[in-house]
């Protein structure tokens, strides 16, 4: 039986031998699994309510659905661009997902901070506007974890592939 080939040359360190066996793993495939059922379902849920309204919904209300719909589509379309790699993305796909996650919650507390503004009272702006910020500083602290990962695993790449030049 060969062992897996995992993009790096034979005699690479237990390190990045471990990391990049973590990222074709089973576990992990599952969870782009899950990711990406639970992406799809959601728009096509959203979809579905949408078009099964008896009446035309308000701008607002569409532009937010079709936002969702967007969303869960982005979500869905990660994960399966996670899922149809035969090789190791040197942690790529958490880069692409932290940036996702920061967009969206970037724009989802701006657009929220507005309307509660507009529509609600100081106290819900003020909490909107927290909730919005401490969701974009998580994900601005993800994808800023994502990308040293991925300088790291292809530090070590190609210092493997250095070697066996």
């Amino acid at each position: 039986m060969s062992e897996p080939d995992y993009g790096a040359p034979r005699g690479m360190p237990a390190e990045l031998e471990r990391a990049l066996a973590a990222e074709v793993s089973l576990r992990s495939r599952m969870r782009y699994v899950a990711v990406g059922l639970a992406g799809g379902c959601a728009a096509v849920l959203i979809a579905v309510l949408w078009a099964t309204e008896p009446q035309a919904l308000p701008v607002r209300t569409q532009a937010v659905f079709a936002g969702l719909i967007a969303v869960g589509l982005a979500w869905a379309a990660v994960a399966a661009w996670a899922l149809t790699r035969r090789r190791p993305l040197y942690a790529q796909d958490q880069v692409v997902g932290a940036r996702l996650a920061l967009a969206v919650s970037t724009v989802t507390g701006i657009v929220g901070t507005a309307l509660a503004s507009v529509r609600g009272t100081t106290t819900a702006a003020l909490t909107t506007a927290l909730v919005g910020i401490a969701l974009t500083a998580t994900a601005g602290v993800l994808l800023a974890r994502a990308r040293s990962r991925r300088r790291e695993l292809l530090r070590l790449r190609d210092v493997l592939h250095g070697d066996c030049a």
